[in-house]
């Protein structure tokens, strides 16, 4: 495995670090920012991201509840796992035996994309009872079409080659390559923000631990399962999301007819990024909606 992220050495600039902790559990040794007081937030971030997704909306949400926020297992700063630990319900096992190590039982979670599918698959399996879930641009259905039969097999094949996460870790290092996919999500970001993602995608083991995670993403017993989820459903949608169609949260509302959604005009992918403080106040309002009392 290729050396990954060491915090001594690479999180000395990292944001809200004053709230970052090292924590042992579900056999990884896990990076967790916790922040503010109050009823528990989960933020969950999706494939290929890290705390760092949060760095402005962390803050904002933490004036009003306890917020916790962790790197998935083999992301940034937390320890990678075997292969299987990779997959969604690996990760959603290894979420809660954090949860549990830190005896937290969040009352509001958030899941930006993939994310979003860990904490309904958690929220599925019992592990967690929150009063409300809140997806970001959330990855929750099988893809479609002609990606749906080229992703999933393509990074099956890349990440059989040894020498793919380091190519892709040296293109990283020019910083107009990493621009250009971050814009192609359809979001604008700060040039802070492009920095941090430019040093994720640059690590060859963050971007080996993404690639196993893409080739093991099966979304399809989750879009099965939904219509059991019995915790509220937020679906925050961004109408200029080129990652994942905004046109799927209404499939999704459709399995699920509880869900609302909540449609916001002009943003991408990233859109807790562009705008953390307009979605800190929806996240806000909708908490109090579901009588979470900020």
């Amino acid at each position: 495995m290729e050396q990954r992220l060491a915090w001594q050495r690479d999180g000395g600039d990292w944001p809200n670090r004053e709230a970052s902790r090292f924590v042992c559990a579900a056999g990884l040794d896990w990076h967790v920012q916790i922040m503010g007081r109050g009823p528990v937030a989960l933020l969950v971030h999706g494939t290929g991201a890290s705390t760092h997704s949060w760095r402005e909306l962390l803050p904002l949400l933490a004036g009003h509840y306890t917020v916790v926020a962790p790197d998935l297992p083999g992301h940034a700063f937390t320890g990678t796992p075997a292969a299987e630990g990779l997959a969604l319900q690996g990760m959603s096992d290894a979420l809660g035996g954090l949860l549990s190590a830190l005896s937290l039982s969040p009352v509001l979670v958030v899941g930006h994309s993939a994310g979003a599918a860990v904490m309904a698959r958690l929220c599925l399996d019992g592990g967690i009872s929150p009063r409300l879930l809140i997806s970001l641009n959330g990855a929750l259905l099988p893809l479609r079409g002609i990606a749906g039969h080229i992703f999933s097999p393509l990074a099956r094949l890349l990440v059989r080659l040894p020498r793919v996460p380091s190519l892709v870790a040296w293109r990283a290092r020019d910083r107009t390559a990493v621009e250009r996919v971050l814009r192609d999500t359809g979001s604008r970001l700060q040039a802070r923000d492009v920095d941090l993602y430019a040093r994720l995608f640059s690590n060859p083991a963050h971007v080996a631990a993404t690639l196993t995670m893409m080739a093991r993403w099966d979304l399809d017993g989750l879009a099965r399962d939904l219509p059991g989820l019995a915790v509220p459903l937020l679906l925050v949608v961004g109408g200029e999301d080129r990652a994942i169609p905004p046109e799927s949260a209404f499939e999704v509302r459709r399995l699920v007819p509880t869900a609302q959604v909540e449609y916001l005009r002009g943003l991408g992918h990233l859109a807790h990024e562009e705008r953390p403080e307009e979605i800190a106040a929806l996240i806000v309002r909708a908490a109090g909606a579901a009588g979470i009392a900020a």
